[in-house]
């Protein structure tokens, strides 16, 4: 797994204040950023932080690669809708010999890990094998309907990428591109960050706001899992292990 924080608006902290600034102020819009030192900065921060005004948060966003995940994190990803995502496409990209990630509970135990291992050796080979009869079989109805071999071969290969990728499992590696703007990441964080959240979605989780924190960290000083900042809300779901800001 790697997660990268590839780009992010510029002076973060300063635009969200600004955004605070033109809310609580008569300031013009032509010299919104003008004074703005750290020390104000710093209060129309907490100032919003205080009130639980989240809209201005929305103007800053911060975009990451991750690669060597899962396509099981991608369908939890996704349910963050207020988001953009651009995600490597099996359609158009030859998944054989494509990787496929281990759970820690599988590596824990080698003979787990064997059976895992070969499982997914099966599933490569039988992913291969139908990948090459689609294609063999596709461009040999193309060229009965009287296609072109060359035109045939290329129309045959779109078909057997997009219908062979149908028995590719949940463990398939893959990398994407997730923009988030800072009102959306609290929530992912508070969702994602905690211990009952799943294991490869909490890592990303965590290290986005590892990252996010180097760039802003007065934006993201009480980010987290619920139970950084107040009381755990999950009730007898809890997992009782409070997570801290060093966590």
């Amino acid at each position: 797994m790697r997660v990268t924080l590839i780009t992010h608006t510029p002076d973060p902290e300063k635009l969200v204040a600004a955004s605070a600034k033109l809310c609580y102020t008569k300031s013009e819009v032509e010299t919104l950023m003008n004074g703005l030192t750290e020390q104000k900065i710093d209060a129309f921060l907490k100032r919003l932080a205080d009130m639980g005004h989240e809209s201005p948060l929305e103007h800053v966003t911060f975009t990451f690669a991750l690669e060597g995940v899962s396509r099981s994190l991608l369908a939890q990803l996704t349910r963050h809708r207020i988001a953009s995502y651009s995600v490597q496409s099996q359609r158009y990209v030859d998944m054989q010999g494509a990787e496929f990630i281990v759970p820690p509970s599988v590596k824990a135990h080698p003979e787990v890990e064997t059976i895992y291992n070969n499982i997914i050796g099966f599933l490569r080979q039988q992913h291969s094998m139908l990948y090459r009869v689609l294609k063999y079989t596709a461009k040999t109805d193309l060229i009965a309907k009287g296609w072109t071999s060359e035109k045939a071969e290329k129309a045959a290969e779109k078909i057997a990428l997009e219908d062979s990728r149908y028995v590719l499992p949940n463990a398939c590696s893959t990398q994407l591109i997730v923009t988030m703007n800072v009102r959306s990441l609290h929530n992912f964080f508070r969702l994602r960050c905690c211990n009952r959240a799943q294991w490869e979605i909490r890592a990303v989780a965590d290290e986005m706001l590892k990252q996010c924190k180097q760039v802003a960290p007065r934006l993201f000083a009480n980010a987290g899992a619920p139970c950084v900042a107040g009381p755990c809300p999950e009730g007898p779901m809890s997992c009782g292990s409070p997570r801290t800001k060093a966590d």
